[in-house]
């Protein structure tokens, strides 16, 4: 049997980086080193916004809560290229020594043709807004990533194009009373990472990640053909904050 795939549309690549701190290394750092590390990360911050003003993506900085990881960097980029520059900017920093990998999701900014296609989505600025978007400003991130159930009884993938469309909308009705309070950006990653979809949702109240990701539990699209990774929750930072937070 053959299954009608769904046409996609791409926008901005997409890098979450985490990482963990050694802060023994860290505390045992001399005061000038932590001055001259933390003065170079904010002229490499300085020229992370350059990149922003000029319109060529966005990048974000979380402080992330738990053991899985300390700090996220978010990076937007017009080409993987780019995304792995910037990685490689901040490894080779003062700072990205006192560093060490926790995990990595690269991936696409995405937006399916479920509920509304387009000729041409590059055109329609609303349309362009969704695939090349800047980063939420809210305070809180919760990140995750995600795959459909490819089973022997339910398998998403061999599902007719129609029933797909009906799930997810369906999805996407449980999900609309938080639309205001909750920003999302959901990132494509088959071929590209260990799972094929990445989620990022932001908002000022971290109890509304929990509301909504409960509340949609129950939809037979998340119920039934769900398949998640682990969850992790941080606090937005800004350069303004960097010093109190590493000092």
């Amino acid at each position: 049997m053959i299954v009608e795939p769904v046409k996609t549309h791409e926008g901005w690549y997409v890098l979450h980086d985490f990482r963990t701190i050694d802060w023994e290394k860290w505390e045992n750092a001399s005061g000038d080193i932590k001055e001259k590390t933390l003065k170079q990360f904010q002229e490499l911050l300085g020229s992370w916004q350059e990149t922003t003003d000029a319109n060529y993506g966005d990048y974000a900085m979380f402080s992330i809560i738990g053991q899985k990881a300390d700090i996220l960097f978010m990076f937007m980029r017009p080409t993987m290229k780019e995304l792995n520059q910037e990685e490689r900017a901040f490894s080779r920093s003062l700072l990205g020594q006192f560093t060490k990998p926790a995990y990595s999701f690269v991936s696409i900014v995405e937006k399916s043709s479920y509920t509304v296609d387009y000729d041409n989505p590059y055109d329609d600025p609303e349309m362009r807004k969704k695939l090349f978007p800047l980063i939420p400003k809210d305070a809180y991130i919760c990140f995750y990533p995600m795959s459909k159930l490819r089973g022997e009884i339910y398998n998403w993938f061999q599902m007719p194009r129609e029933d797909r469309k009906r799930l997810m909308y369906e999805h996407i009705e449980t999900a609309k009373p938080y639309t205001e309070t909750v920003r999302r950006i959901i990132t494509g990653a088959t071929g590209l990472d260990d799972y094929e979809w990445g989620v990022s949702l932001f908002c000022d109240d971290p109890l509304q990640f929990k509301k909504l990701i409960y509340g949609t539990r129950f939809d037979e699209v998340s119920a039934r053909y769900g398949v998640f990774g682990s969850f992790l929750v941080g606090y937005r930072l800004e350069p303004a904050d960097i010093y109190d937070y590493f000092m």
